[in-house]
């Protein structure tokens, strides 16, 4: 079949498609092949076009932003915005015609087929692509056969590969080299024990990444796409998007995301594509021009026909470039800047060690011995392991309470987050407005039933309401007042129905009503809500007339600088403030005179200039969630003030913020909300103004929320406090909210979001309620205890070990101690103090396998927002590590002199110890501290009484001190690496019970220097470890100095 006769039976399929499934269907392939054959070439040149009127756009928006600042009414805007969008089209067609010409002309353009019927580009491929009335089961199934689930390729890791990387990280990197320095000596039992050991722990840490990685791809899993999809005549609004497939009838609207490549079949939207193309300006779409899977819908609504399908779409295909690079997250730096902070201590001190031994005269052999043991001790192996199954543990946590996280490290930023924007309408409050009686009429002979009727003519009646607002005059109980009665007879006759099969029937009757009292209106054009204009729009047909007239609803200031009657606008103005005081919303309606001389039937472009008439407003009720107000004082206790930033009018936000005591109520302007006219906007490229703190940073901070702002201006307010030190956070719903929630430090999407909103958070909620954000932060908070209690173990143990060493080798020469106190086995004790490598291993092994459990250990949530300051956790390390250090040498001293006949272990009746013993003692010592300072680092600045453990800490704590005593007293006698070792319990000389009285009294004196140092620290606010951030006065002052020099 050639191009032309397959363009012919398209053309007639898509006239009548449910003549013959067969027909369309096979329509439908062949469209789907010849696309596929050339949709990615043509989408790469689409972005080549889009790019090139960059500049044209960007003009455009400077020349809007210019006019807004100096034009005096909205009208006037409003009117130049629709004049921008229609040139905006024009300049975008005359380039796209010029570019492909240019292309054609350089032989550079994308052919089809038949290169003689078809110019080339994704206009052409898709100018005879069956435009979809929707599919039958039967057909979906067959499509769905033939190309399989509308997902994307996923790259999946193998898991070998994941298993080998981890051998490789840079502490396993330090047991290989360690294990080459074994094998060079030919010291193989240690050298076969280092890669096991190795091996052991990649292993650990393959199953606890894995189980997090698990964990949270199901989490995920949960948030599947929907899409609103026709099938079998039915809209299906929560339709799964994984099955659709080429052909399917979808819907586009404002806030829902793009679930395939699909081709609008009418109609006007913008696209944000910048997770595909990185150009934050939103991209025009036209009829039969193609939607990319990825991108979101920005602006307007349409009906689109799915042309590609998962792999075969432009993003699946390109997934790999288009990919964004994971940077470290502030958790992985640090623990990088550990690592190479404890590497590099140990590569000094083992040098130094190891020059020292050969300038006195050791073997090379026995000096590389000793860096071995040195190198061992400073590895901590188990960071990653334990972080990330902490994470992972707080993760599953999280879930339980209905918060799903997407991303691990954003546990770590929420337990830092000191200050929380908010969205208001569906988040603060539940999109759940009841309206209100009182409905000012400002046209006679007209009510409140007349005013709703216009609502929903001002609305896409035909279809389910997509938002609150329409849900509120679609579904409203007015269209049928009998509602609730006959719900109560129809819940007497079917006992069983679930609140929501009664909501779902409640719905359907009144909509059968709607429909009726909508009979004889037609719906010519219809413009969705814009956030730059506020308000929609309809044209309708008067069926049994003819009358065409245009009607529109939206925020009363809008709507009220449509109509020309200053004396209307006046007494709008007055009912808007007294319903605000209240805290009582209103929208307008204004309708147009008969526009039948001015409207064009059929036309693609329409020339109206309609005169416009204030009809009435109809009111309703926003009422908070229950929780609300407990939420914000409960965050503003923890330290993180809840900032509102909305859309509405500023009476509303005021009442909203009194009702629920938002912001700073000592203040006697309180509540101090601020409107859009000096806050920041973004520049002609789309980026934040430079010197955004300087010049708006004083403004923004002492602000206790925005009202009637755009959605840069959420954008910017979140970015401000950002720079200004802040680790904020964003709550919020709606498209209008997606990229706040996405420039965040914390995104999180509430229940009910839009996809734009959860795709673009960290966190999304899916139970109502806004508690368990606190929730959520007492959880991250408490993780990050248990985080930085184990790094701060951590630290303190390497500190310890590595200094122990060190000194150790310097200060103790066994062999002198033996020469003066001349015992038994005097010949043995060597001319340096070490400890065999396996001893070292094991302690090693046995305390990284308890650390784990500290996932569970009990904690309590910080008074501040938490972060990671390095030079504190040092500190407290030291302090420590200085103690444990401190007391090992001390024993080590003792018993290497337990033979002289004034020595303390002499006095108490232990006797003289033979080396192996020794060797052993600090084996137990070393133990038994390590797992004891464990316990005062777990609580941080408190006693370690003030917090009892968790039980698995403590089996798992009191299996690791049960096995290393018991290693320690049943070793038998011999060497190992050449170093004696000998069992504490074979002499019966009770020392092992000395060596546990001695680590506890040691424990005692740890603890106290311990919660000193952190009392210095919290008193003088050492480090701003407080989480202080700069004053209002010091921002007014870098404002005012910024005003000077200008």
């Amino acid at each position: 079949m050639s191009q032309e006769d397959n363009s012919v039976e398209l053309e007639e399929v898509q006239v009548r498609p449910e003549e013959s499934d067969t027909a369309y269907s096979r329509a439908v392939r062949n469209s789907v092949d010849l696309i596929s054959e050339f949709h990615p070439q043509d989408a790469r040149k689409s972005f080549e076009l889009r790019s090139a009127s960059k500049e044209a756009l960007r003009a455009n928006i400077s020349d809007r932003r210019s006019r807004e600042a100096s034009q005096g009414t909205l009208e006037t805007l409003q009117i130049a915005i629709v004049a921008d969008d229609k040139r905006r089209s024009k300049d975008e067609a005359i380039m796209r015609e010029e570019k492909m010409k240019e292309q054609k002309e350089k032989g550079k353009a994308p052919l089809s087929k038949d290169e003689a019927s078809h110019g080339g580009g994704d206009d052409e491929l898709l100018k005879n692509f069956p435009i979809s009335t929707g599919l039958t089961t039967a057909e979906a199934e067959r499509a769905l056969q033939q190309y399989g689930r509308n997902e994307l390729p996923e790259k999946v890791t193998p898991k070998w590969y994941i298993f080998v990387s981890l051998l490789w990280q840079p502490m396993p990197v330090m047991i290989w080299i360690a294990a080459i320095v074994e094998i060079a000596i030919q010291n193989y039992i240690d050298m076969a024990i280092l890669i096991a050991i190795n091996l052991l722990n990649a292993s650990l840490s393959y199953y606890e990444t894995t189980k997090a990685g698990d964990a949270i791809a199901a989490l995920k899993a949960s948030l599947k796409p929907t899409a609103s999809c026709m099938r079998n005549g039915v809209w299906i609004p929560d339709f799964d998007a994984r099955l659709l497939v080429p052909g399917d009838l979808i819907e586009l609207s404002a806030g829902s995301a793009v679930p395939a490549d699909c081709m609008l079949n009418h109609g006007t939207i913008d696209t944000d594509e910048s997770s595909m193309t990185g150009e934050s300006l939103p991209v025009t779409l036209h009829e039969r021009e193609m939607a990319k899977m990825g991108g979101t819908v920005a602006r307007g609504e349409t009906h689109a026909t799915v042309v590609l399908t998962g792999k075969n779409t432009f993003f699946g295909k390109t997934a790999s470039m288009l990919s964004e690079s994971g940077g470290r997250s502030n958790l992985q730096k640090l623990l990088l800047k550990i690592m190479i902070i404890l590497c590099c201590l140990a590569f000094v001190l083992v040098l130094a060690a190891f020059i020292y031994l050969l300038v006195t005269g050791q073997t090379l052999r026995d000096s590389a011995s000793f860096a071995v043991v040195v190198i061992v001790a400073s590895i901590p192996m188990a960071v990653e392991i334990v972080t990330t199954t902490t994470l992972a543990i707080g993760s599953k946590e999280l879930s339980a309470f209905g918060a799903i996280v997407s991303r691990l490290a954003a546990i770590d930023d929420l337990a830092g987050l000191n200050m929380l924007c908010s969205d208001k309408t569906g988040t603060l409050t539940k999109n759940k407005m009841t309206i209100q009686p009182d409905a000012p009429c400002y046209e006679p002979n007209l009510n409140q039933m007349d005013l709703l009727k216009q609502a929903a003519l001002a609305a896409k009646w035909e279809s389910p309401p997509k938002d609150a607002l329409d849900t509120l005059f679609l579904r409203c109980h007015l269209w049928f007042p009998e509602v609730k009665e006959r719900l109560a007879e129809h819940v007497a006759q079917n006992p069983n129905l679930t609140q929501e099969e009664k909501d779902q029937w409640q719905n359907q009757e009144i909509n059968v009503r709607l429909q009726d009292a909508l009979a004889d209106y037609e719906s010519l054009a219809f413009m969705p809500f814009d956030p730059r204009v506020k308000r929609t729009e309809n044209t309708i047909r008067v069926k049994s007339t003819g009358v065409i007239f245009k009607v529109t609803k939206g925020a009363p200031h809008i709507i009220q600088a449509l109509d020309k009657d200053e004396g209307k606008g006046h007494k709008i103005h007055h009912k808007v403030t007294e319903l605000g005081e209240d805290g009582i919303r209103a929208v307008a309606i204004a309708v147009s005179d008969p526009i039948n001389d001015q409207w064009v039937l059929g036309a693609e472009e329409q020339n109206v200039n309609p005169v416009w008439r204030v009809t009435g407003m109809l009111t309703f009720l926003d009422p908070p969630r229950d929780d609300t107000k407990s939420t914000i004082a409960k965050s503003q206790a923890y330290g993180v003030p809840v900032r509102m930033i909305t859309g509405d009018h500023l009476l509303i936000a005021k009442k909203t913020c009194r009702d629920l005591d938002m912001g700073n109520m000592d203040r006697p302007e309180w509540p101090h909300i601020q409107g859009p006219d000096h806050l920041p906007m973004l520049d002609a490229e789309g980026k934040p103004p430079a010197d955004l703190v300087q010049n708006f940073g004083a403004y923004i901070k002492n602000a206790d929320g925005f009202a009637q702002v755009f959605p840069e201006h959420k954008f910017l307010v979140v970015e401000t406090f950002r720079q200004l030190g802040y680790k904020c956070g964003m709550t919020g719903d709606g498209v209008n909210d997606a990229p706040a929630l996405k420039r965040a430090d914390v995104g999180i999407a509430v229940a009910g979001a839009t996809d734009a909103a959860r795709a673009a958070a960290d966190i999304v909620l899916t139970e109502e309620g806004l508690s368990t954000i606190v929730l959520g932060m007492e959880i991250a908070r408490c993780i990050f205890a248990r985080m930085k209690s184990f790094l701060t173990y951590r630290i303190a143990a390497t500190l310890q070990l590595l200094s122990f060493f060190f000194i150790a080798v310097f200060v103790f020469n066994p062999a002198d101690y033996a020469a003066h106190s001349s015992p038994p086995d005097g010949h043995e004790w060597p001319s340096f103090f070490s400890l065999p490598v396996i001893f070292l291993m094991i302690i090693t092994l046995i305390n990284d396998g308890t650390l784990i459990s500290i996932g569970y250990d009990h904690a309590v949530p910080s008074k501040y927002p938490e972060r990671w300051i390095l030079p504190t956790l040092f500190i407290v390390s030291i302090s420590l590590g200085a103690i444990a250090c401190g007391s090992s040498l001390i024993l080590l001293y003792f018993c290497l002199t337990s033979w002289d006949d004034n020595n303390l272990f002499q006095a108490i009746g232990i006797g003289g110890l033979h080396y192996g013993q020794i060797t052993n003692c600090i084996f137990l010592k070393v133990a038994v501290s390590d797992i004891l300072t464990l316990f005062s680092a777990r609580t941080s600045h408190q006693f370690f009484f003030q917090r009892t453990p968790h039980k698995v800490l403590l089996i798992a704590t009191g299996f690791a001190l049960a096995l290393s005593t018991t290693l320690a007293l049943s070793w038998p006698h011999g060497t190992l690496d050449e170093v004696p070792v000998w069992g504490l319990g074979y002499d019966g000389q009770k020392i092992a019970l000395w060596i546990w009285i001695y680590c506890f009294v040691v424990f005692i004196i740890q603890d106290c220097i311990k919660v000193g140092t952190w009392r210095i620290l919290i008193k003088y606010n050492f480090f701003n470890v407080n989480n202080e951030v700069k004053s209002s006065f010091e921002l007014e002052e870098l404002a005012s100095s910024r005003a000077d020099l200008l």
